[in-house]
């Protein structure tokens, strides 16, 4: 009997991960104490055994906003651009987490949002690591199963197309509506680094697109991802300590640049963040 989307969704979320990355994530939910939900584990490090040097990437999803921070502007932040990002150290790995909100995440992972943010994002795999509670958990799973459909459904299906190409395709067209630091072709990497797991999510994830819904929009979405990537850029040189040093050290890894920030940057993350910008557009650091 095929499983159904949840049920997939429910079983990689389940999967196992190194015993520091769930430390790590318990840390994160205590860190936030009784509002924190559920903690998610994503992105590249996924793939990696070795953890040393690397930043792994969290999701700390919250009841609310306002129980969430001991200061009120941190709050209105996160409810004005969600989410806010925040580095974190914990037994020796380095790691960044960002805030949502159950309703923020489960709004973000559907296709009422043009946002591709996070729905992009949790149509690949992740790693529910932390949850408060059963209720908590089966709501992060029935926010993330929303993110596949959304994201075919987003790119729309071309005559004749496999459904390995759809989702390759679905990728591209989300990478080019945010401003991204990656290689060309990272896009594909995605999907061809486990390409048995996008197969047996397909035939499901299809089955889960409303009935008569249209393709994305992707003028508007790459014009509105870009111009929300550039404020959460800014965002983020004010809420990450060292922000600046972080925006860098990402650009400079996954674009193959060589950027050294000046003393002057690193005292006004907000500025070095907006004059480093038109340099990285013009080398095509970021696209």
């Amino acid at each position: 009997m095929a499983q159904s989307l949840r049920d997939l969704v429910e079983a990689e979320l389940s999967q196992p991960v190194d015993a520091r990355v769930t430390a790590m994530a318990e840390a994160i939910a205590a860190k936030h104490g009784a509002a924190s939900r559920a903690v998610l584990f994503y992105g590249s490090c996924l793939r990696e055994s070795q953890l040393d040097g690397l930043m792994l990437d969290f999701y700390l999803i919250v009841s609310n906003y306002d129980d969430a921070y001991d200061r009120r502007w941190l709050a209105a932040a996160n409810r004005l651009i969600p989410p806010n990002v925040f580095p974190f150290q914990h037994d020796g790995l380095a790691s960044k987490y960002a805030v949502l909100s159950e309703a923020d995440f489960h709004r973000l992972n559907g296709p009422e949002t043009r946002s591709v943010s996070v729905w992009a994002r949790f149509a690949q795999p992740s790693r529910l690591i932390w949850s408060a509670s059963d209720e908590a958990r089966q709501r992060a799973v029935s926010a993330i199963a929303r993110a596949a459909p959304t994201l075919l459904s987003a790119a729309q299906a071309q005559k004749g197309e496999e459904p390995l190409d759809w989702w390759r395709r679905a990728f591209a067209l989300t990478y080019s509506a945010e401003l991204r630091a990656e290689r060309s072709g990272r896009s594909g990497s995605v999907v061809d680094a486990d390409p048995d797991r996008y197969r047996r999510f397909s035939a499901p994830a299809i089955a889960e697109i409303p009935k008569g819904s249209k393709s994305g929009q992707w003028p508007r979405r790459r014009f509105e991802g870009k111009m929300l990537s550039i404020v959460r850029l800014a965002k983020a040189s004010l809420t990450y300590a060292g922000g600046a040093e972080y925006i860098a050290w990402k650009i400079n890894r996954h674009a193959g640049t060589n950027i050294e920030l000046t003393p002057w940057q690193k005292r006004h993350p907000l500025l070095a963040a907006v004059s480093l910008l038109p340099r990285l557009l013009r080398s095509g650091a970021i696209r």
